[in-house]
């Protein structure tokens, strides 16, 4: 194929296939039987004023959006080919994107984030995106944190039935009539005194317990997590 014709074909798949994936969002959520516990951290910072960065692991990414009920977010979404069709997702279903990653792009899109700070608007980073480690947490979300003053809340999905890709972090499709579990964990904030590492442990602390309390809901119903 020529350049011409894979240029065309890449803009044709960019046209389409964020339009499937909304509409399979949509389906598959209506389709689930879901519930959200933890809502009482986020309600306690938006009462207090605080808007917030919301920290989830890359593999649950599918149906976060349908957890979220608040005034707008903006994500953080890699300069990638794979990230031209994420930001085309988000921006289909109403939130804004910053491009960038810890490979490419990181400091120029914490920059603009810090910029944004001072609007209403959440954010959205997926802290071991794009390309792991695994449910790792990097310096990203640690320090965007620490330069806005906006607390970290942790937010896990879990699902009874689905599907993992192959991939790099296991990417998790839920299968229609499953049941899933959102998990709003409390606020996190950087600590007088406390260094940018312990910070970032205890954020990977509080992220990993965040998912066991959702599993934990599941087994509530006799269910276990895939």
């Amino acid at each position: 194929m020529s350049e011409l014709g894979k240029s065309f074909k890449n803009k044709l798949l960019l046209m389409v296939i964020p339009y499937l994936a909304v509409a399979v969002i949509h389906l598959l959520f209506r389709l689930m039987k879901t519930e959200i516990i933890g809502t009482e951290h986020l309600a306690g910072c938006y009462a207090r004023g605080e808007q917030v960065i919301f920290s989830y692991w890359h593999d649950q990414l599918l149906l976060m959006v349908k957890a979220y009920d608040g005034p707008g977010a903006v994500a953080l979404v890699s300069p990638s080919r794979d990230g031209d069709f994420l930001a085309r997702v988000i921006h289909l279903l109403g939130h804004e994107t910053i491009r960038g990653s810890s490979h490419r792009g990181g400091r120029a899109a914490l920059k603009e984030m810090i910029s944004c700070a001072q609007t209403k608007t959440d954010f959205v980073l997926t802290p071991d995106g794009p390309k792991g480690p695994r449910h790792v947490v990097k310096d990203g979300v640690v320090q965007l944190a620490r330069v806005t003053g906006r607390p970290i809340i942790p937010l896990a999905f879990v699902c009874s039935r689905g599907y993992r890709f192959n991939s790099w972090d296991r990417f998790l499709l839920p299968y229609p009539f499953s049941r899933g579990v959102y998990a709003f964990g409390a606020p996190l904030s950087l600590r007088d005194g406390e260094s940018s590492a312990d910070f970032k442990e205890r954020v990977q602390g509080a992220m990993a317990d965040n998912v066991v309390a959702a599993e934990e809901r599941l087994r509530n119903y006799g269910l276990s997590a895939v």
